[in-house]
């Protein structure tokens, strides 16, 4: 066997190692390799070299923590959280945002490529937010008793394991958020073990307590505009709106099209959703309470496939098999995919476009979840002849 077989171990928990960091994965971490072995260093940057202590061994990689940085990347910049580092909401408050914005692009680019043999040039650069910092509007806190020093931990989950890190603000929240973390801590959960989520209503919105809704409301007017651009470009009548939630895609692309029809599980979200139909005085579309599945082949009958688009914005573990082959199915002129994961995203779409009867036009990355590992994506799928 030889001396370096990347499935051979180099490394062992507990030895400190120099290395430099050659790509970020998925995740956030660093990847660096030591004698061909992979090492996931977290808080780094491409090209840095560090020093790292190993604290976890695998057959195919390792992990490490960042002891210290021993060249900086010049796009290294000073964290703006307190608690970063310790706390696992944000993975890249080190990188100056420019930077962030460039990876997260690449790492899409590469993603559809490898899984679906897309090409690269299908992927526009990310859209950056207007807010990096105080933009999520949406929170949830965690309590957990902590033994050896008899008190309770309110905050977040840490990023290197299952314990609550203590936290007193938030840097990428909203700001009235941060208010409502120190009312919590005041008035602290009788035990561990429980959940807090802490909201900013949408304005003009009806959402029920458990019901979707976008986390950051400063790049939402990009990401509708992304979705509007889309549709206007394929000149489609009709629209369908899967998973439709409380309504926000199908009545924002109103007056967009023609006719709308939104479908949704949820029987409180499409309460919302027909409250929210009136609200914003809209009369081209309804909602249908019931599984998409059951609903999609009819309402694109009804509106003929030739002029509909059905836009999917379905939960992080993307849309099951069963509905990517009904989609195929109905046959829709367009299907536009938004999703905050892009490697589900680039699964579907791959399974979509199998035989040629679909075409990824093109893959819009929007950037909802600054300083973190997440990102948004518009994809327009156009169907062949």
């Amino acid at each position: 066997m030889l001396p370096f077989d990347p499935v051979q171990p180099t490394v062992a928990v507990g030895q400190k190692l120099t290395a430099t960091i050659h790509d970020i994965a998925f995740g956030g971490e660093g990847v660096a390799r030591v004698e061909n072995f992979v090492v996931f260093i977290p808080f780094v940057i491409v090209g840095e070299e560090v020093e790292a202590e190993v604290t976890e061994v695998k057959k195919q990689f390792a992990r490490a923590k960042l002891v210290r940085v021993l060249k900086p990347s010049p796009n290294r910049v000073e964290p703006q959280c307190k608690h970063y580092g310790a706390c696992g909401g944000c993975q890249y408050q080190h990188i100056a945002y420019g930077e962030q914005l460039r990876f997260k692009q690449k790492q899409i680019a590469d993603l559809f490529q490898r899984v679906g043999g897309f090409a690269q040039t299908v992927i526009d650069a990310a859209v950056p937010c207007p807010a990096p910092y105080g933009y999520r509007n949406r929170i949830m806190i965690r309590s957990q008793w902590n033994k050896p020093e008899q008190r309770l931990n309110i905050g977040f989950i840490r990023h290197d394991g299952g314990l609550v890190e203590d936290i007193f603000e938030c840097a990428i929240a909203e700001p009235v958020l941060n208010e409502q973390i120190a009312h919590v801590r005041k008035n602290p959960p009788p035990k561990g073990g429980l959940k807090v989520v802490l909201r900013v209503a949408p304005e003009g919105w009806e959402v029920p307590k458990d019901s979707f809704f976008q986390n950051n409301f400063h790049q939402l007017p990009n990401l509708v505009a992304t979705v509007r651009e889309r549709v206007r470009d394929a000149g489609t009548k009709h629209l369908v709106d899967a998973y439709c939630g409380v309504g926000f895609f199908g009545i924002e692309l109103a007056r967009d099209v023609e006719s709308f029809a939104g479908v949704e599980y949820d029987v409180m979200a499409i309460r919302a959703a027909r409250k929210n139909l009136q609200s914003h005085a809209v009369t081209n579309g309804e909602f249908i309470q019931g599984k998409t599945e059951e609903h999609l082949a009819s309402l694109c009958a009804k509106f003929s496939p030739d002029a509909t688009t059905v836009v999917i914005d379905p939960p992080r573990r993307g849309c099951d098999e069963t509905a990517i082959r009904m989609l195929r199915a109905a046959g829709p002129a367009q299907v536009i995919y938004v999703s905050c994961h892009p490697a589900t995203l680039a699964r579907d779409l791959n399974l979509l476009c199998e035989g040629g009867v679909y075409e990824l036009k093109r893959v819009t990355p929007l950037d909802m979840f600054p300083q973190t590992q997440h990102v948004e994506c518009v994809a327009d799928v156009r169907r062949v002849g």
